[in-house]
């Protein structure tokens, strides 16, 4: 959820590097790497990939990652920081790849930030041969509570399960599974994080919505 933070690439890359992203960043991660049981040779496309931090985790699982981005500067770093992940210039609401492409798309909070979340997600599923994994901003956490519409969460689209399943069936996107998952109740850091997240309870309640659309 880094990238919606900072206003700079640099400052995106910077906030991963401290306590509380590397945290918060590596339950999100894994939380998607479970969900979609991302492994060796499959092929992954990351949309709104940043400065690639995600995009690089999912590599280090073993997927074949390409990242695609429309902010030039945000990829100069990105490919600074990995040459084994192959980086796009292009814009989730047209991707520049074929039809069924890539075995698993992801969209790490990035959805929550286009100007059309529909066509956007459209252009997901046209490319993914099997699922697509989205990690959204959940509305029904403690962190839309603490800083929603403000610093640089302004702007962004806090989702519910109800929301993802209007916005999937108003894509039109064909599915055979729907499932979430939610990580991250509290939104401070690792500390007081890793006790809560052992609580099923209040990760239901979790900032971090991951969703499955299985095709």
């Amino acid at each position: 959820m880094s990238h919606i933070m900072t206003p700079s690439p640099e400052e995106y890359e910077a906030w991963y590097a401290g306590t509380r992203g590397a945290w918060m960043s590596a339950v999100e991660a894994r939380a998607l790497i479970d969900l979609g049981k991302l492994r060796d040779h499959q092929t992954l496309l990351d949309a709104g990939c940043g400065t690639g931090w995600f995009t690089r985790r999912f590599g280090a699982a073993g997927c074949t990652a390409t990242g695609v981005d429309r902010d030039l500067e945000a990829l100069v770093l990105a490919r600074e920081a990995s040459r084994t992940v192959n980086y796009v210039c292009g814009d989730m609401h047209v991707l520049p790849f074929p039809d069924r492409c890539f075995d698993a798309v992801t969209a790490v909070t990035s959805l929550c930030f286009v100007a059309d979340e529909r066509r956007a997600l459209r252009e997901l599923a046209r490319v993914a041969r099997r699922q697509v994994l989205l990690g959204l901003l959940h509305r029904r956490s403690l962190l839309y509570l603490r800083k929603r519409g403000g610093g640089g969460y302004r702007g962004a689209r806090w989702h519910t399960r109800a929301a993802v399943r209007t916005l999937v069936r108003e894509a039109g996107v064909h599915y055979t599974d729907l499932y979430f998952y939610t990580c991250l109740f509290w939104p401070g850091g690792p500390l007081w994080g890793h006790l809560f997240e052992r609580l099923p309870p209040l990760k239901r309640y979790g900032a971090f919505l991951a969703v499955r659309i299985t095709l």
